[in-house]
């Protein structure tokens, strides 16, 4: 079956090296970015910055957006301005970049891993809801963890390999249990749930513009919000918290001076006039992997979860009755053909250093880990 599965990536791709996602510049990025050179605005002040953040509001149909230098310090400023602190408990699926995990500790707050569900692999609120009932109790308007004492304050719902988790249903958990919702959509940029794009729902949306993304700036994020006080916040919270001055450097806060240069703003914002065309091309290449892999048993492709519309970043596909073993020698097989497949990441709750943290039980998230592959996924491939 494995040699099987190689073949059929070679028939869709073509002869060659193909890597899990390459970034690909087919526009004005050249052009842009050596304007920034010309003008010798390369930091974070210039025009491009404003340009960007302008292209992704317009994109996302929200009404702020302040770019950053990467989705994991999106996700940070995010928390702290939605006023999540030390010790406060913020869930997140143990299934995503270890970024989710790590914004949560930089805030001073403290990771609460809970279960993916198998079809979107995003968080599984049936579980979720249950485990919540069982493991909270109420003060006030708040709910607290009864075994370590602490407020479960937010969660971060996380649009796996730009697939929307059922981002509804985590929303009505949320409401019932006071919780903030902060978007982890840092792949899904140009995905959707009932004509919503992904990162609209929470108080905040995080993108990241990493080189692998959809779109990139080299190193890059963005927050979106409706919310115009949060994105005063978040933006001012992003440079380093100076008040206006002619001349004097007065800062009324710890700012992270966060802020995306504007070089890197200048090859998004060539990137994001691409955007659409490497929607399309990624969508065929996801039909032509939906009909070459149903003709074998037992692998199946991750498809949308129903009213969502990916933007199919990475197409990833489910073995049946798999195990690491077995998933280990497709990868060694697909590597050793020039193919470059890739696990999905290490549940973080068995990392070393988030052992400890609090979990539920993660039987799908085993199973996710260990029978899920990604395929070669770039946007170049059907690209007109």
């Amino acid at each position: 079956m494995y040699l099987q599965l190689i073949n059929i990536i070679k028939k869709i791709l073509g002869k060659g090296r193909h890597n899990l996602h390459e970034p690909y510049f087919c526009g004005n990025e050249w052009r842009y970015v050596k304007k920034t050179l010309d003008d010798n605005y390369v930091s974070s002040i210039g025009s491009f910055v404003n340009k960007f953040e302008d292209k992704i509001k317009k994109f996302t149909k929200s009404k702020y957006a302040i770019s950053v230098i990467n989705g994991t310090e999106a996700l940070h400023l995010s928390l702290v301005a939605c006023g999540v602190k030390n010790n406060d408990e913020v869930l997140l699926p143990t299934i995503t970049f270890a970024g989710t995990a790590n914004a949560i500790v930089y805030s001073g707050a403290i990771p609460h891993f809970v279960d993916s569900e198998v079809q979107s692999l995003g968080i599984d609120p049936l579980k979720l809801e249950k485990y919540l009932k069982k493991i909270t109790i109420k003060k006030g308007k708040f709910y607290f963890n009864k075994k370590t004492k602490k407020r479960i304050k937010a969660i971060i719902p996380v649009h796996i390999f730009g697939n929307i988790c059922q981002i509804d249903k985590i929303l009505k958990i949320a409401k019932k249990y006071n919780l903030i919702v902060i978007e982890d959509a840092a792949e899904a940029l140009g995905s959707y749930f009932k004509n919503r794009h992904a990162g609209t729902f929470g108080s905040a949306g995080c993108f990241s513009f990493n080189g692998n993304k959809i779109l990139t700036t080299g190193g890059g994020g963005a927050i979106i919000t409706n919310n115009k006080l949060l994105a005063k916040k978040i933006k001012h919270l992003s440079t380093t918290a100076k008040i206006k001055h002619r001349w004097e450097y007065i800062h009324d806060a710890v700012g992270y001076n966060f802020r995306m240069p504007n070089l890197n703003a200048a090859l998004g914002s060539a990137q994001i006039e691409n955007l659409n065309r490497f929607l399309r091309s990624k969508r065929k290449l996801f039909l032509r992997y939906c009909k070459e892999f149903s003709k074998i048993n037992n692998v199946r492709l991750i498809k949308n979860p129903q009213f969502s519309k990916s933007n199919n970043w990475l197409n990833t596909i489910f073995i049946n009755n798999c195990s690491i073993k077995k998933r280990d020698h497709l990868l060694s097989l697909a590597h050793a053909n020039k193919i470059f497949l890739r696990p999905v990441w290490r549940p973080l709750h068995k990392l070393k250093h988030f052992k400890s943290m609090p979990k539920m039980t993660m039987k799908n998230s085993e199973k996710i880990y260990t029978s899920c592959v990604n395929l070669p996924s770039s946007s170049h491939y059907f690209y007109r």
